[in-house]
């Protein structure tokens, strides 16, 4: 795990947020006390993939009021 003061870290932010994201523990101290510890956010929700074709197509049919079954998710990745 990385230390950084809070002077350091204000200067280095977006690395430090580069690194957090990467899997590397950072720290921030305030006087020399550990304050905040960095690290990414989990999403609970799975990220949306890309819109297909297929995805675009049921869209055009649903307003011309001939869809019927939304297309199936994307496989988890």
């Amino acid at each position: 795990m990385t230390t950084y003061s809070v002077a350091e870290a204000k200067n280095r932010l977006s690395e430090l947020i580069d690194r957090a994201l990467a899997g590397e523990g950072v720290t921030i101290t305030r006087r020399g006390r550990p304050v905040v510890e960095l690290k990414p956010v989990v999403s609970a929700k799975p990220v949306p993939g890309p819109i297909t074709q297929a995805d675009v197509e049921w869209v055009i049919q649903r307003r011309r009021g001939r869809a019927s079954m939304p297309p199936a998710p994307p496989p988890p990745r």
